[in-house]
């Protein structure tokens, strides 16, 4: 187990999270709309492998205001998930869902909570879908909601990857009503539900 890294699986894995991307982002499209009682629509996820160190890059910058819905993953496989947002789309949705915009740069407890349900509804999805593809029971722990700079944000998941490699699968997708908004979507699981995740997929490793 000692020589299995991100980097020697990640072809597999990278084919197994374009999957993940495409049916987790049109599940959690339908989810939105149903929730906002509008049209969404989304572009093709984007999957990317990158350094830890890049992502916030991706996401604008370091000190990129964002929205980060963070939480364990229990089951048949242990790790974590997080979406992020960014905040002005955070803003942008929680208006839409509480039917008024939302003024000023602080989030009421109210405005939060309806952010956190827009993130259990969208992890949800994905973890429905990993759930789906590859049979295996997965449990989400209750999601904890950070507001920061990208930096900060991603230190928590930064501490725990580390263990792992230097590089992350990262899936973006943009969802579009009147404005577009841009999503990211990032799976840490432990190493030993790597193996497990790409077995059940009939994949061999090492």
């Amino acid at each position: 187990m000692a020589d299995l890294t991100l980097e020697t699986m990640s072809q597999e894995y990278y084919d197994v999270l374009k999957e993940l991307g495409n049916i987790g982002a049109g599940n959690a499209t339908t989810a939105l709309a149903q929730m906002l009682q509008c049209k969404v629509d989304m572009s093709v996820p984007q999957v990317k492998l990158l350094e830890f160190k890049d992502v916030a890059t991706l996401m604008g910058g370091e000190e990129q205001l964002m929205a980060g819905i963070y939480l364990g993953v229990e089951g048949d496989i242990n790790g974590s998930i997080m979406f992020l947002l960014e905040q002005k789309s955070a803003r942008h949705l929680v208006g839409k869902l509480m039917g008024m915009p939302i003024e000023g740069d602080k989030f009421t407890e109210i405005e939060i909570s309806a952010l956190q349900e827009v993130g259990n509804i969208i992890t949800g999805s994905y973890l429905n879908s990993l759930s789906m593809m590859t049979n295996l029971k997965i449990y989400p722990t209750i999601p904890s909601l950070a507001m920061d700079m990208a930096a900060a944000i991603l230190s928590v998941p930064a501490i725990e990857f580390g263990v792992i490699g230097d590089n992350i699968l990262l899936i973006q997708t943009q969802f579009f009503d009147e404005i577009q908004l841009d999503g990211y979507f990032i799976l840490i699981p432990e190493l030993e539900s790597y193996v497990k995740i790409l077995s059940s997929l009939g994949i061999s490793v090492g």
